[in-house]
């Protein structure tokens, strides 16, 4: 896999955050041209459940977390520089231990 990217060129942001959470789950939006969407957020310290309507790519940029995606018996551990791929109307909990993880996520 590729390194992660450090920035984004030609993109647009929507500066409206998307909370999750009472707060504990941020993330911003980042559109490209041809229809490309990503979310740059932080995860903190819990248990947190989403439903994905699309797939997804889940990228951890920085910290670590614990995925456990809907379907499968055991949670698996990822760092920064790792990444897990969720399938459409589906799920997964993410879990923080410590620390803020950061994460891109890509709508495949």
């Amino acid at each position: 896999m590729p390194p992660l990217p450090t920035q984004f060129t030609d993109a647009t942001v929507l500066t409206k955050a998307n909370v999750y959470f009472d707060g504990n789950v941020v993330s911003h939006t980042v559109l490209f041209t041809g229809d490309i969407k990503k979310t740059l957020g932080i995860i903190r310290p819990g248990s947190y459940h989403f439903g994905t309507g699309a797939p997804e790519r889940m990228e951890i940029v920085a910290g670590s977390c614990r995925v456990t995606v809907d379907g499968q018996a055991a949670a698996t551990a990822y760092a920064a520089g790792e990444h897990f791929d969720v399938p459409g109307k589906g799920g997964f909990t993410i879990e923080v231990a410590a620390g803020l993880c950061e994460y891109i996520c890509s709508f495949l």
